[in-house]
């Protein structure tokens, strides 16, 4: 099979990135001819000028750029397959048209709801907001400014969404989408996609990290110091907990210094900044428990797939796709979302059950070994590859 797979990085990396990465070694290690087209929203300067606001504007709508590149790499290459993680900003749905037309089919990754939320992740002034889900035109979006507080960025967003879904780009020009959870998949069912397009393949480990001991004693948070991650909920609820239980806080973001100052004020919470992957790992082959106290609709959390590898448990939020991945006292345990109470009754009651933690973390190491790694995924993505060119 002929791949081309197109992926734009954002300014900062994210999971994304490591999910496009790793499709591309896997499926070239299996002997498919695969090609890759990527982008960079780098090349957008941090200050724009008014022209080049224009320009950016335009090339979200409608990059010609984004149309030329897709179409001379299919028809050069004899594509059978355009497999795409993210066209936003510097792609544009405009390359689906150029791949359809030079004779592909068309697969699309959903990492987030950018499809139907300006900002991408149905939250807004600390909420889960819903108002644009249904909307055939996202005004409330640009009322609020939702992308990046910006109102001719958020705009810009609504043009490019509303203008696509005129033309029928989502529909007619993408032949299968892959939602990470089934939770995710019935959001963008709502949100308008057709059932029939719409495929569930979680995202994978390629390498595997092995499990720990799990014999440091500590809890670990990783990932962005933000509201919408719980950061604040995480630190309310290290105040009401009894227990001298350490904290490992590992990543960067708006609340950096809000986190800074709770380990100034409480010696048990650690903020190690960011690590890197290799470094990440060990800390969670070492800890007791990884907390995820997200507040927003994660679309899929990939500490989540590593913890399991390492056959750590897990403590998150009951909430969107966090509710599917996490088994109630199997991989771990859930808690209301938004309620450091509850978070800290739920650290309470695992930790006076070791017996149960152990248990846990065996379950967790089984649930990557079933649904998580390489060849789990590669068989889930030939399924969707094989039904999309049998139409």
């Amino acid at each position: 099979m002929r791949i081309l797979i197109v992926h734009n990085y954002y300014k900062q990396p994210g999971g994304e990135d490591q999910v496009f990465r790793s499709e591309v070694e896997l499926l070239r290690s299996k002997g498919h001819d695969v090609f890759t087209l990527e982008a960079t929203n780098d090349e957008i300067p941090d200050e724009p000028s008014i022209k080049d606001s224009l320009t950016i504007a335009r090339d979200t709508v409608w990059s010609s750029k984004g149309y030329r590149l897709v179409y001379e790499a299919v028809t050069r290459n004899s594509i059978d397959i355009v497999h795409f993680h993210n066209t936003f900003t510097r792609v544009s749905p405009a390359a689906y048209w150029a791949a359809k037309k030079a004779g592909a089919r068309v697969v699309q990754t959903l990492h987030n709801y950018r499809l139907f939320c300006l900002n991408a992740q149905f939250y807004r002034d600390n909420r889960v907001c819903e108002d644009c889900l249904r909307r055939p035109v996202p005004w409330p979006g640009v009322l609020h400014k939702c992308y990046r507080q910006s109102r001719l960025g958020s705009t810009t967003v609504a043009v490019m969404l509303t203008l696509h879904r005129s033309l029928r780009t989502f529909s007619t020009y993408v032949d299968a989408y892959i939602a990470l959870t089934e939770f995710a998949r019935l959001k963008v069912i709502e949100g308008g996609l057709s059932p029939q397009k719409v495929y569930v393949k979680p995202n994978f480990l390629l390498d595997d990290p092995g499990k720990g001991s799990h014999l440091g004693g500590y809890a670990l948070f990783v990932g962005r110091l933000s509201e919408e991650k719980g950061v604040s909920v995480l630190l309310e609820a290290w105040h009401l907990l009894d227990l001298n239980l350490p904290l490992r806080i590992v990543g960067d973001g708006p609340l950096i210094e809000k986190v800074a100052t709770a380990a100034q004020h409480d010696r048990r919470i650690e903020y190690l900044g960011r690590l890197p992957r290799d470094e990440i790992r060990h800390q969670m082959r070492e800890a007791t428990l990884l907390i995820v106290p997200s507040v927003w609709y994660e679309a899929f959390p990939m500490v989540i797939v590593e913890a399991y590898a390492c056959g750590l448990p897990v403590v998150g939020s009951k909430i969107g796709s966090l509710d599917s991945l996490i088994e109630d006292d199997i991989q771990g345990i859930k808690y209301p979302p938004g309620d450091p109470e509850s978070l800290a009754e739920s650290i309470n009651y695992l930790l006076s059950r070791p017996n149960k933690l152990a248990e846990m973390s065996v379950n967790a190491r089984r649930t990557y070994e079933d649904n998580y790694n390489a060849d789990a995924n590669y068989n889930s993505l030939m399924h969707i590859y094989s039904e999309v060119l049998s139409k």
